[in-house]
């Protein structure tokens, strides 16, 4: 029964991973301009691409009626909407197949009672958490296909979350099947404050990617010479320029970097065992410090915002351990 429930937290783990390359081609997939390129939701026939050339021709025309191919796009040969499909097309295809994934041996494992019935329930909420994700998706999508050239940051940031929700909730369950520790649990408030400061970041940064506001500003420690951007609060109420004024976002996720490197120092400090988030959280600055100076390459960004993944992994998996440590 112990392999069989190690087998369960190997399973959750590579679910995690399949998580991690949809957060990853999701990032592309917005930097490349490519998340619009696929017009209809069609969760069933649309894991097939087009097969023809009348196909294609057929996908191409529905792009070209969109504000993006109108406004920006516009002249664009059939070759080039194929490179910004495909794109499109795989992070819809990795979270078919995560549907997939997660289901098949979750049945399984049920069957041959390595899933206690007890969490079949929880089981089945992520699952149901999980085909919410691509509703959600579809509804970021829709914000960009009548009047804007681009999704709105407000659902990127809702589209992510979610995500990385289903990530945390996966992953500590991973754990505990991993684990199996038999201690009751233990506070653990400052672990998990770095876990919900460390989410609450990523949220920032969508905000600042779908904003575009990684083009601007693009100094450091000062922005354009200054420590406030200019005219932050220009729009009314004032109270939106932290969601919709691009310097101001900018600035915001800066503060939140400085935040979470400041709680995580203090929690090395008081000899909480803490250097691989440490470590990750001083990478993770540094690159974001590179990827503002370089003007956020495609590269470069995706990198930072996949290792903002993982260090909000390496908090989760802080947490669980100190709230389940044996002394």
């Amino acid at each position: 029964m112990l392999a069989s429930r190690k087998a369960v937290g190997v399973w959750l783990l590579a679910i995690a991973v399949i998580i991690l390359a949809m957060v990853t081609i999701g990032g592309l997939t917005r930097l490349t301009g490519s998340g619009l390129s696929i017009t209809e939701w069609d969760p069933i026939m649309g894991a097939i691409p087009p097969l023809t050339d009348a196909q294609w021709a057929d996908a191409f025309a529905k792009y070209q009626k969109i504000p993006q191919y109108i406004l920006e796009n516009r002249g664009m040969s059939l070759e080039a909407f194929k490179g910004i499909f495909w794109w499109e097309w795989t992070h819809r295809f990795l979270g078919r197949f995560l549907g997939v994934a997660f289901f098949v041996p979750f049945l399984l494992f049920a069957w041959k009672g390595a899933i206690r019935k007890s969490d079949w329930p929880r089981m089945l909420l992520l699952f149901v958490l999980g085909g919410l994700q691509g509703f959600i998706g579809w509804w970021m999508v829709q914000s960009g296909l009548e009047t804007r050239v681009s999704v709105s940051q407000y659902r990127l940031a809702i589209h992510l979350g979610a995500a990385l929700l289903l990530l945390i909730a996966i992953l500590w369950i991973a754990l505990e099947y991993l684990r199996d520790l038999k201690t009751p649990p233990k506070p653990a408030g400052r672990a998990l404050g770095l876990v919900v400061l460390v989410y609450m970041q990523m949220l920032l940064g969508a905000l600042v990617a779908g904003l575009h506001a990684g083009l601007i500003y693009n100094t450091w420690p000062d922005m354009n010479g200054r420590v406030f951007p200019e005219e932050p609060f220009f729009s009314k109420p004032w109270w939106i320029n932290f969601f919709e004024n691009p310097g101001l976002a900018q600035f915001d996720h800066r503060i939140g970097a400085y935040v979470v490197a400041g709680v995580a120092a203090f929690i090395f400090a008081r000899g909480v065992r803490l250097k691989l988030v440490a470590a990750i959280t001083a990478f993770q600055i540094g690159l974001g410090i590179f990827t503002l100076l370089l003007q956020a390459p495609e590269a470069l960004a995706a990198f930072h915002q996949v290792t903002a993944a993982v260090l909000l992994c390496a908090a989760v998996w802080h947490a669980y351990e100190l709230r389940h440590r044996s002394a």
